[in-house]
């Protein structure tokens, strides 16, 4: 299944999406994922090279033709590349450099131990919006809504 991303890149493997029934359409909305994932199954054993794998499980594929399927505009396309995702399509779960590698940042494959990576930098993680571990700030609806109260710097705006 496609994740509808800037650059196609980001493929979902082994995801089967939540699908509301509310009426004929929605029937069909689960054929086409199931297909779409079929065909990127297929389009990957006939032209992905594996090119390395990710701490999440992430698998990162080139097109294995090159830059270009054919040989008179080779100049013009840069080369193939897509991630398949291990479980649920979540473009936040690529670390940074694989999406480096996967929008043509940089060619270089990112080794298994990082160098890039210092040790005062935290592992990256996916987007919690939307879910239990997403931040609330203070005084937010689903906190209470109980904010403290202004300090006295604080004057509000009248218009005239």
């Amino acid at each position: 299944m496609l994740d509808v991303g800037q650059c196609g890149c980001h493929i979902a493997r082994n995801f089967k999406p939540q699908v509301v029934k509310t009426g004929p359409m929605s029937d069909k909305a689960s054929l086409f994922s199931r297909l779409a994932q079929v065909a990127t199954n297929i389009f990957t054993r006939r032209y992905g090279v594996l090119v390395g794998t990710d701490s999440l499980g992430n698998r990162y594929f080139r097109d294995k033709r090159g830059n270009s399927p054919r040989a008179f505009d080779a100049r013009m396309y840069k080369e193939g590349r897509w991630v398949i995702y291990a479980g649920e399509p979540e473009a936040s779960k690529v670390p940074p450099e694989w999406h480096a590698w996967l929008h043509h940042q940089t060619n270089t494959v990112p080794a298994a131990d990082n160098p890039l990576r210092r040790s005062w930098q935290i592992a990256p993680q996916q987007n919690l919006t939307g879910t239990e571990g997403a931040y609330l700030p203070p005084g937010h609806a689903y906190r209470g809504g109980h904010r403290d109260a202004a300090t006295g710097d604080y004057e509000a705006w009248v218009p005239e």
